[in-house]
Parts: structure tokens; C-alpha cells; sequence
């Protein structure tokens, strides 16, 4: 596997909050705001989507890791985006900062770590 992968590599993601977004909705909490999962999930989608490009047909990533703050609400409506960049790469093992920021400011950061995985052979393992 020689893949063309180098630390400073970013993505953005973006998203507008929706009640499906909202801690109500995910029962991780009982107010509509974005939840924090909701937040991981966008987190994780940006660093995945820093990286797959590079990868190839027969390779993916997986989370492995994530350890973030969710600093502080955002509302129903509110764009949110989140920029994930590669910072270490280990083997397989890739190593991201993660920041979410809303309208306002900063809502999230943390790091996310993903392994890069061949897409046919782990999900053989559960043939």
C-alpha cells in the first residue's frame, strides 16, 4: 500500500443544524441544540473525507478514536462546519485535529484517530 498521503492535509465540512441534529432528538440530552454526537459525526465525516481521496478503490478508513470538547450550543438553523486536518500519520494510523465552528465561533476540538482499512477484506470478517 503506497498511498501519496502527507501531515497538513484539510477538509471542511459543512451542515446546517436540523431537529433531527438536536440532543432532543439523539437522547443525548433534552434540548433542541446540536448534539454532540451530532458534532462527532461531522468531525469524523470531515476527516474521512480529508483523506479518501488519496486512498484508492479498495481502501477506506475507520474511526478508532475520538476525543473532543463540545464547548458550546449551537441552535436549530445555524450553519456549522467542521475542518479536519491530518496531522500525524503512523502506518495505518491517521491522526487528526479536529475544529467545529459555528456562525459565532468555536463550538468543538478535539483529535480524531482513523486506520486505513482494505474494504473488501474487513468486511469479509463478518461473513
Amino acid at each position: 500500500m503506497d498511498l501519496d498521503l502527507k501531515t497538513g492535509l484539510k477538509y471542511t465540512a459543512t451542515q446546517f443544524v436540523e431537529l433531527k441534529d438536536t440532543a432532543a432528538h439523539y437522547g443525548s440530552g433534552l434540548v433542541e441544540v446540536f448534539a454532540t454526537p451530532a458534532m462527532i459525526a461531522l468531525m469524523e465525516n470531515a476527516a474521512l473525507k480529508t483523506v479518501l481521496p488519496y486512498l484508492g478503490d479498495d481502501f477506506n478508513t475507520v474511526g478508532f478514536e475520538v476525543n473532543v470538547k463540545h464547548l458550546k450550543p449551537t441552535p436549530v438553523g445555524m450553519k456549522v462546519e467542521c475542518t479536519a486536518t491530518l496531522i500525524e500519520i503512523d502506518g495505518k494510523k491517521l491522526v487528526f485535529n479536529v475544529i467545529a465552528n459555528d456562525e459565532e465561533g468555536k463550538i468543538g476540538e478535539g483529535t480524531h484517530t482513523r486506520y486505513i482499512i482494505n474494504s473488501k477484506k474487513f468486511m469479509e470478517k463478518f461473513k
